[in-house]
């Protein structure tokens, strides 16, 4: 059981992180892939105070760095879902549970758009983890939407696995196996009736009976049902606290501006906070 669960790798996580140690919590970050982060993506920073002319990939290792001295600990994956209990948060990484009296959400701006035919056949043959579900697959024909850094080694898992993977993607994939097939197409489309039957990409149709969708990380509205926005951001106070009591969020998911400064200082505050409400439930059990 952690006291603080930050999701996100970015600087508000990190931000909020940092934070929460400096007020002696125990605090597990969880993130993806940090080639995804939008920070890690920019070539040159030069609004950021004291840090002008660094590049986005080096401010982030900072942050990681400052996060990892500070003694919060790390985990790479994605939350799938949050489901609440009494004080406790539980949550789902792929196929790992983890526990925490608090949440911070700092999952970035994550398009919840979804594909045709997604939210009809969840469950019925869409899955958003290969982890988790790969082995209900093996010998069959599967495809994977990949939307994130390490998607291409998902594929390349579901593969080994014995599933017949097609790779779908807007962009050529990395490190994909040569004997997975790539399919270029923007903006696929589900194919079913009970269950999943197909994918259509552009002008093919790919027979498949699941379809694995490798997103960087869940819509914050999906991970926690319940979830207040205003739009499309997350809805919070000056506290940082959202519409569900233990969970704050901070930075891009939190609404504009966009910029690291923003989400530094948003993330500062919800650790803040997140740290003053596990103190508030832990004196009332005590």
């Amino acid at each position: 059981m952690y006291d603080i669960a930050v999701i996100g790798g970015g600087p508000a996580g990190l931000s909020a992180a940092v934070q929460a140690r400096a007020r002696g919590k125990s605090v597990l970050v969880v993130s993806g892939d940090r080639r995804d982060n939008a920070l890690y993506k920019t070539p040159q920073i030069d609004n950021y105070l004291g840090f002008w002319g660094i590049t986005g990939q080096e401010l982030l290792d900072r942050f990681h760095a400052h996060a990892a001295e500070a003694g919060a600990e790390e985990k790479e994956g994605r939350v799938l879902n949050i489901m609440p209990m009494g004080d406790t948060f539980y949550l789902s990484i792929g196929s790992d549970m983890e526990q925490a009296r608090a949440v911070v959400l700092a999952t970035g701006v994550v398009r919840a758009n979804k594909y045709p035919g997604e939210e009809a056949f969840l469950g019925r043959g869409v899955s958003y983890c290969a982890t988790c579900d790969g082995m209900l697959y093996r010998g069959k024909e599967v495809a994977v939407i990949g939307k994130a850094a390490d998607a291409p080694q998902e594929a390349n898992y579901l593969q080994e696995l014995g599933c017949k993977v097609t790779y779908v993607s807007d962009k050529a994939p990395e490190h994909l196996r040569t004997d997975i097939p790539f399919v270029k197409a923007p903006r696929p489309e589900i194919l079913g009736e009970q269950a999943v039957t197909g994918l259509r990409a552009g002008s093919v149709t790919i027979p498949c009976e699941g379809v694995f969708i490798l997103r960087s990380s869940m819509a914050p509205a999906d991970l926690l049902p319940g979830l207040a926005l205003e739009e499309g951001y997350i809805r919070v106070d000056r506290n940082m606290a959202t519409s569900v009591p233990g969970v704050f969020a901070a930075g891009d998911c939190a609404g504009l501006p966009l910029q690291v400064s923003k989400a530094v200082g948003e993330g500062l505050v919800a650790g803040l906070r997140a740290a003053e409400y596990v103190d508030q439930i832990t004196n009332q059990k005590g």
